[in-house]
């Protein structure tokens, strides 16, 4: 199998342990997964919450069978009031997986309340030994590469870095030169 990985919007949320085996199928050894899955199209996918220990234990043994692992856990969202202490069972689900990696996005307009719920979130995350990345996109509270940088010193933990969409990216301005004159530590 290649490095490949197939996120979980790229399937319209199909149930985990389908979304392993057409990862498998296509070559792919790894998946991103958020815990509560709700269909994004009407293709009549049932809702799923990986908080179900019986299909945890299903998904475990489909990723076991078929050698495809969890590489990101996404669904991390700052909004205006909300604590980042609420995820800690959506993270203990993570971490019993295997999940080595979250994706965190903003939706509170407050940037220093965004950066202090992107440092509780990675504490939270280390606790489990999951490293907690930060996606830049255009139109939400951290929507350029300054912006995320920001936060990453802000935040100043190894633990917390960049993960880079391109088509992010580009939309937002930056570019490959704006990458490759990143400290290489700040890419997760």
């Amino acid at each position: 199998m290649t490095e490949l990985a197939l996120g979980f919007l790229s399937v319209f949320a199909l149930p985990p342990v389908e979304f392993v085996n057409v990862a498998a199928d296509l070559g792919c050894r790894h998946i991103s997964t958020i815990v509560q899955g709700q269909p994004l199209v009407p293709l009549d996918f049932p809702s799923f919450s990986l908080k179900d220990a019986a299909l945890r234990r299903a998904l475990l043994a489909a990723m076991n069978d078929r050698g495809v692992t969890i590489s990101l856990g996404d669904g991390f969202l700052v909004l205006p009031g909300a604590e980042m202490h609420n995820f800690c069972s959506d993270l203990d689900v993570l971490a019993e997986l295997g999940v080595p990696r979250i994706n965190v996005v903003s939706l509170d307009a407050d940037l220093s309340r965004t950066f202090d719920q992107f440092a509780t979130l990675t504490e939270l995350g280390a606790q489990r030994n999951i490293e907690t990345d930060v996606e830049p996109v255009p139109g939400l509270t951290i929507g350029d590469l300054p912006t995320a940088v920001a936060a990453l010193e802000y935040v100043g933990r190894p633990d917390f870095r960049l993960l880079i969409d391109t088509m992010h990216l580009v939309r937002s301005g930056s570019g490959a030169a704006d990458l490759s004159a990143l400290d290489p530590q700040y890419i997760g």
